[in-house]
């Protein structure tokens, strides 16, 4: 089967194509040190190369000859609607990228089920067409999990799924949501994922989560790509790490490169530079 595109185009140059369909990748790292933004460019360039193709060349450039775009874009979020992540993806890239991208991109708002126990305001979190007798019969916290498992039942199969962020999850760990339901969550979505034959990205911050949280998330991941913040002199550079990755860090060792110097343009995520390490 071809590679699917991670969207970041010379991430993709690098790995022939980009991941290996079947793959659930954690994009983890520490605040502004780039996991977000890459995981918008991955939707938005997905998204782009059927929405239009002049400017996908442009801001991206050719497919490589082994690769193929995911059938479809599912963006799902626990704690943000369809205008809040747009507005944030506005920030990251061109605004151009993202009016050409946006309709191509199917969100899934988890919010209203993700915070109808919660003290928040309902009004803060849920729109006009929400039941209050809808969200009244659907339980508890085991309906996020539900919900969100169904969406990826019926829309996950040869698609790129953005997930962001399962440290929300990780937040509601609980007397109602123990760590084990999150972690056997992640191995369910490694299995499933292989027979969607997909690509899910997602999303996790290494500050608010425990080392050991953190290597269970790995260990449940067909790959990580963990993004620091380094110092230097007087500059902060971004960097990105692969980590272990089935069918990818193989190619990546061979030629001796396993970590990425990054940087945000109007083109989104991109690599500036990448380090040879043995």
């Amino acid at each position: 089967m071809p590679s699917l595109p991670f969207g970041v185009a010379r991430l993709d140059s690098i790995l022939d194509g980009g991941a290996p369909p079947g793959n659930v990748v954690l994009l983890a790292g520490e605040s502004g040190a780039g996991a977000r933004e890459f995981l918008y460019t991955s939707a938005a360039m997905n998204a782009l190369g059927r929405a239009d193709a002049e400017l996908f060349d442009l801001y991206y450039g050719d497919l490589h000859a082994s690769a193929a775009l995911p059938d479809e874009v599912h963006y799902l979020s626990f704690t943000a609607d369809t205008d809040a992540i747009t507005r944030e993806m506005g920030y990251t890239m061109a605004d151009e990228i993202v009016d050409a991208a946006i309709d191509g991109i199917n969100f899934r708002d988890l919010s209203p089920e993700y915070f109808q126990l919660s003290p928040i305001p309902r009004d803060w979190y849920e729109d006009e067409t929400t039941s209050i007798t809808e969200l009244g019969e659907r339980g508890e916290y085991e309906d996020v999990l539900t919900a969100f498992g169904d969406y990826l039942s019926a829309h996950a199969d040869g698609s790129l799924v953005c997930i962001d962020s399962v440290t929300d999850l990780i937040s509601m760990v609980d007397d109602d949501l123990e760590w084990s339901d999150v972690a056997m969550v992640m191995k369910g979505l490694k299995k499933a994922a292989y027979e969607w034959g997909g690509l899910i990205l997602v999303l996790v911050n290494t500050d608010s989560i425990s080392d050991r949280e953190f290597g269970a998330l790995m260990d449940a991941a067909g790959g990580t790509l963990q993004f620091t913040w380094e110092s230097g002199g007087s500059q902060r550079a971004r960097t990105m790490f692969v980590h272990e990755f089935r069918g990818v860090l193989s190619r990546l060792e061979s030629e001796n490169i396993v970590r990425f110097e990054t940087e945000i343009h109007d083109g989104g995520f991109d690599i500036s530079d990448v380090r040879k390490i043995r």
